[in-house]
């Protein structure tokens, strides 16, 4: 098992990083909230995990060993492979899927992309004793830089067309989330874009 992977950001792609691992380029599939903490030339570490298939190696990368563990468990429910278990990440955090699945939040399973609402009354039959009480009170937030980037608009819409949105409704999600990010710039904060990407993803399955 390859238990994680350190070192320079060689390449950035809407779902995936290049890490250098010892003069070798390691390709890992990551959520849009994981990339958008990533940055070309500067050092990172993915606690990963590592799904075999007959016909393919694929590696899945994440921002803490916690959200790893989750992906991993998630996978124990049926009809949940990595593709689903990893867009699950994309609208929620490890805390806040738990908090849905113990407190029976059928409306938050089906905000994810490719859940319907028998698909999420299931899940939360199979998952209720297995991903266990929320670590803490609140969801908790991935970890953020300490200076955002300017192009906040630039990375979600590459990550909601990443994850299969059509640009025309990736613009009308960024037009949703914009008063969110604008109020924190006023603020002199800087735009949390996990908790922006989250944010448009709701907004585009209310409008599904």
């Amino acid at each position: 098992m390859i238990a994680f992977v350190a070192g320079p950001v060689a390449a950035l792609a809407p779902d995936s990083a290049v890490v250098e691992v010892g003069g070798i380029g390691v390709a890992v599939q990551c959520t849009p909230g994981t990339l958008a903490g990533l940055r070309v030339g500067e050092r990172a570490r993915l606690a990963t995990s590592l799904v075999v298939r007959e016909d393919s190696l694929t590696l899945y990368g994440f921002a803490d060993d916690d959200e790893r563990q989750v992906f991993e468990l998630l996978q124990t429910a049926s009809g949940v492979g990595p593709r689903l278990a990893q867009a699950m990440l994309a609208v929620h955090s490890p805390d806040a899927l738990r908090l849905a699945v113990s407190s029976g939040d059928e409306k938050a399973l089906t905000a994810v992309p490719g859940i319907g609402k028998k698909g999420a009354q299931k899940l939360l039959l199979e998952l209720r004793d297995r991903l266990g009480a929320p670590l803490s009170t609140a969801p908790r937030a991935r970890p953020a830089r300490a200076a955002a980037p300017p192009d906040w608009r630039e990375q979600l819409s590459t990550a909601l067309v990443g994850l299969g949105y059509a640009p025309r409704d990736a613009e009308g999600a960024l037009a949703a989330v914009a008063p969110q990010a604008e109020a924190a710039e006023a603020d002199g904060a800087a735009p949390d874009v996990p908790r922006l990407l989250r944010a448009a993803l709701q907004t585009l399955n209310r409008t599904r």
